[in-house]
């Protein structure tokens, strides 16, 4: 039996993140995932699914991702049932994660957000914290050449650039 789920979508909120009694992580999310065709007003429709994520994989999920974050999900669907308070039977069908991809860079992510989120950012940055973890270019010392205004390799200073056949690999 097979019994696997690939989707690609967009968080349609933050990651609830809690912890079982026994100190388990579990987040729970939506997904965004566009559908192939488009309706009738020529609009594509999307379908929301739900999808719960376990121990560490949740709990770093939760840190590097945030509500509109592009993402790739793998995993399996499961039912599952439970009473409710009125004595209902409620039925679950969800995706459990075994496996995700984060599909686009924070700084996307944070300018989709708005001004408001990438200002922060970008101050934060030019204060020398470090807001991901992550070091840029500028804090290695690594830096590109200002508005990468480096000489093109390829030129040959306006002049033919003269190549034999003997040159060529086909």
């Amino acid at each position: 039996m097979i019994n696997r789920v690939v989707l690609v979508g967009r968080l349609t909120r933050d990651v609830d993140l809690r912890y079982t009694s026994s100190g388990a992580a579990v987040g729970t999310f939506s997904m965004a995932v566009n559908r192939q065709f488009t309706n009738a007003n020529g609009d594509r429709e999307a379908d929301f699914i739900n999808c719960v994520i376990w121990r560490k994989s949740a709990e770093n999920f939760a840190n590097f991702t945030k509500k509109g974050s592009l993402v790739g999900v793998d995993g399996r669907l499961q039912t599952r049932n439970y009473e409710n308070q009125q004595g209902q039977r409620v039925y679950v069908t969800e995706v459990v994660v075994d496996n995700f991809s984060l599909l686009e860079s924070r700084t996307t992510t944070e300018q989709r957000q708005g001004d408001g989120a990438s200002q922060n950012f970008n101050s934060n940055q030019s204060n020398g914290s470090q807001q991901s973890g992550f070091t840029s270019p500028q804090q290695t010392g690594n830096a590109p050449a200002a508005n990468n205004t480096q000489a093109d390799p390829f030129a040959n200073n306006g002049q033919a650039i003269d190549i034999s056949d003997d040159d060529l690999p086909f």
